[in-house]
């Protein structure tokens, strides 16, 4: 079982803010910086080599450290979190308006919420972006687009973090036809290169078991490995319908220090078939995401209903 949910938060702008046409890489770093500044108690450069690297929460959240994998000897371990910015397009938020962003949290990392949202509201007191645009916490609502949502922290009102019930989301109906919509573009990498056009139904859901197993295995309880094999041979037969535009955009790796372009594809993907063991990793994909560079919201899709 793998336990997660999506955290809806809410700022009110103090100075002007400019988003570029995807703001997850900044945000991303952004919460990261924060995160570590309020976990790190040693202040050592490096974390690896750490005597508290395997019980700090940054790395716990932030870099997961490597671990064996009944897939293999895996050194990046897929991370505990999501972050889900606002909408694409380039925006200017004017002071007094109010942005919003989701992070989806699995297995131990939601038991770091407290943390995490008080590393959220340092890194925007702190300002976004070249010009340092600061923001101030509202609240923070648990499952914003579902009939259960909840406003686990108010900001104005100075409460602590109210108590929440994780919810598995419902197996999908039967069925032999589904339709998902990306909203932030899907990176599948093979073979070196980001599939478009050439996509398959094997490319798509072996990316989609491969992500979904491997976050069971090192962030969930209980985990048995699936017949995999038998998996890629049930997606092999699955019709695989495509409507994609490519789109491009760059972002700012302080890590490389230089600019890098990560293209990846939108649109729509229609599946036909026998999906009956795909259809609660495809559901829990809606929060998991797919693909590359999910940390900071790529590979995002809807099922169309």
């Amino acid at each position: 079982m793998l336990a997660f949910a999506r955290f809806q938060f809410n700022f009110q702008v103090e100075t002007p803010l400019h988003l570029n046409f995807y703001s997850g890489s900044m945000l991303r770093g952004a919460f990261g910086h924060a995160l570590r500044h309020l976990s790190c108690m040693t202040k050592m450069p490096d974390c690896k080599s750490c005597m508290l690297y395997r019980s700090c929460p940054y790395p716990l959240v932030f870099e997961h450290p490597p671990q064996e994998s009944n897939f293999q000897k895996f050194n990046n371990i897929p991370n505990p979190y999501i972050i889900e910015p606002p909408p694409l397009g380039n925006k200017i938020y004017q002071v007094g308006e109010v942005l919003s962003f989701n992070m989806v949290l699995m297995g131990q990392a939601m038991a770091q919420l407290p943390l995490i949202i008080f590393a959220w509201q340092r890194a925007l007191q702190q300002g976004l972006g070249k010009e340092r645009s600061r923001a101030t916490l509202l609240n923070v609502i648990v499952e914003p687009d579902q009939p259960h949502a909840q406003e686990i922290y108010n900001a104005l009102e100075g409460s602590a973090v109210q108590a929440y019930q994780a919810r598995v989301p419902p197996l999908l109906a039967q069925t032999d036809a589904l339709t998902l919509q990306f909203v932030t573009p899907l990176r599948i990498q093979k073979q070196g290169t980001i599939l478009s056009r050439e996509m398959t139904a094997r490319d798509f859901l072996s990316a989609l078991v491969r992500r979904y197993f491997l976050l069971l295995e090192f962030h969930g309880q209980n985990y048995h490995a699936p017949d995999f094999p038998q998996l890629l041979a049930l997606a092999q037969a699955i019709d695989f319908q495509k409507d994609f535009s490519w789109c491009d955009w760059q972002r700012y790796s302080n890590r490389q220090q230089q600019a890098m372009s990560l293209g990846g594809v939108l649109g729509r993907v229609v599946l036909h078939g026998d999906l009956s063991a795909f259809l609660q990793m495809l559901q829990a994909g809606q929060w998991l995401h797919i693909g590359k560079e999910t940390t900071f919201g790529m590979g995002r899709y809807q099922i169309l209903k």
